[in-house]
């Protein structure tokens, strides 16, 4: 069993961000559960271009507001407490902070090593690692 708390994890290398979002990594590849399980926060009123062409992701909001749109479709829809959207296609998007900062519950799969970064499509390159 594991037991983790988010405040444990805050300030440690499982917390990752940058000046318009903060993703706290609370599950990764070698906690051997086969996806990644993080909370992320995204500022109020920016904006981000993403495309995980190499991972699936779905994405479920506990608090705040903003709008993903999908790439392909243009299509645009309200993102707000309650609200769940998952990448099974590998969906290009841009996702808008609202007016408040959002407060999401993500899983990977496959799952994250926490060291990943975003390349120039917004995507993370695949894990070539065996652990």
């Amino acid at each position: 069993m594991k037991i983790v708390k988010v405040q444990d994890i805050i300030g440690t290398e499982r917390e990752v961000s940058d000046k318009q979002w903060t993703s706290r990594r609370l599950l990764l590849k070698k906690d051997g559960m086969g996806f990644s399980f993080h909370e992320t926060i995204i500022k109020a009123g920016s904006e981000h271009t993403f495309w995980y062409k190499h991972h699936l992701e779905a994405v479920y909001c506990v608090a705040g507001n903003g709008r993903i749109k999908d790439l392909a479709t243009g299509e645009v829809h309200e993102i707000t407490d309650g609200t769940l959207y998952a990448l099974d296609n590998h969906d290009k998007h841009t996702l808008y902070g609202g007016t408040e900062d959002m407060r999401l519950i993500c899983a990977f799969n496959p799952p994250v090593t926490g060291q990943e970064v975003h390349d120039e499509d917004g995507a993370y390159l695949p894990d070539s690692s065996d652990n």
